[in-house]
């Protein structure tokens, strides 16, 4: 049986691909990514705050050596926190290429379309394969519409393009209220793929210290359904490769994703518990799902339970929403009375 995937123009030998870990900035780790059996690897990403920070002094204009900037700048991470100046994350990248022989995506983190974003050609140059481009900002702004931040993301990848080989990857949230015309503009644009969905990160508070906490936590399968939901709802009707990202905790959660339609299965926390031989495990639960069901190519089973076919797709969601709420029944009383 096959299951090759093409994602970005490459064509890989399986779906399942090593996305932006802390296992990205260490060679061995990268390498142990490969030997696992990752079909492709996503660097963690270079922040645009880095950038700025380096070539102007500046984080999002404001000077962190002035007093009037200084108190809105202290949220954020000294320069010396990040892992690679950067500089060296392009240097990073070319060793990285050097190391694997698997397709080597870096990945930009920001939020305009400004001059950082020229430091993608250093990348490129350093040898990059393709670019994600993570565009996460929660807007806190009255005054900016939607179809604002729609508009500059879009140019941001209209700009990238004009000057760009490598195919480019557009990671985004799922909190805008057409995500499926954001898409569309995004094909438009001229983008190369989508990765479905970027986690929305939220502090928590902390009562007895009564201040704000950030943390990260792992992805169960519980956060999947939401990405399953629009990948089938996207499938076949963009150009554009699709990635599905977050919530794939075990090999039948990376089946759902190619049944939805994903092109691509990004992995993050399953590999950070089980460890980069899990991609082996992957692949084996993906072939003897295929086996059980007498799929013999990946394309055969890819976008099975997509939308694509729905003669109107959003009757069809309105439907299994209605048909969702009344599928809940309260327990049966096993027990005797009180």
């Amino acid at each position: 049986m096959q299951t090759a995937t093409s994602y970005l123009g490459f064509r890989l030998p399986h779906p399942f691909v090593a996305s932006a870990s802390p296992l990205g900035w260490d060679l061995d780790a990268i390498k142990q990514l490969e030997d696992g059996g990752c079909a492709a690897i996503v660097l963690p990403s270079l922040f645009e705050e880095q950038i700025t920070l380096a070539s102007e002094g500046r984080i999002r204009h404001m000077d962190a050596l002035e007093g009037e900037w200084k108190s809105a700048l202290t949220a954020y991470p000294p320069e010396v926190a990040y892992r690679l100046t950067p500089t060296e994350y392009a240097e990073h990248v070319a060793r990285v290429k050097r190391a694997v022989s698997v397709p080597v995506v870096a990945s930009l983190n920001g939020t305009t379309p400004e001059s950082w974003l020229t430091f993608s050609r250093v990348i490129e140059q350093a040898g990059a394969d393709a670019l994600e481009l993570n565009l996460y900002e929660v807007i806190t702004n009255f005054d900016i519409s939607g179809a604002a931040i729609e508009h500059q993301i879009v140019q941001v990848v209209k700009e990238l393009k004009q000057f760009l080989r490598i195919p480019i990857a557009v990671k985004l949230s799922p909190f805008f209220a057409s995500p499926g015309n954001l898409a569309r503009q995004l094909d438009h644009a001229g983008a190369d793929g989508l990765v479905l969905f970027n986690r929305f990160y939220q502090p928590d508070i902390d009562t007895a210290s009564i201040s704000v906490v950030p943390q990260v936590e792992l992805s169960t399968s519980a956060e999947l359904l939401l990405r399953l939901r629009w990948m089938a709802i996207l499938h076949g009707r963009v150009r554009p490769s699709l990635g599905l990202t977050g919530g794939v905790a075990d090999p039948n959660d990376g089946v759902k994703a190619i049944l939805a339609g994903a092109d691509a299965v990004h992995l993050t926390s399953a590999i950070l518990k089980h460890g980069p031989t899990y991609f082996a495990e992957m692949r084996r639960g993906l072939e003897s799902w295929m086996e059980e069901h007498g799929v013999e190519r990946l394309d055969e089973a890819r976008g099975r339970l997509s939308l694509k076919e729905a003669i109107d797709p959003a009757a069809f969601e309105r439907a299994n929403y209605i048909r969702v709420l009344q599928s809940w029944k309260p327990a049966e009383n096993t027990g005797g009375t009180s």
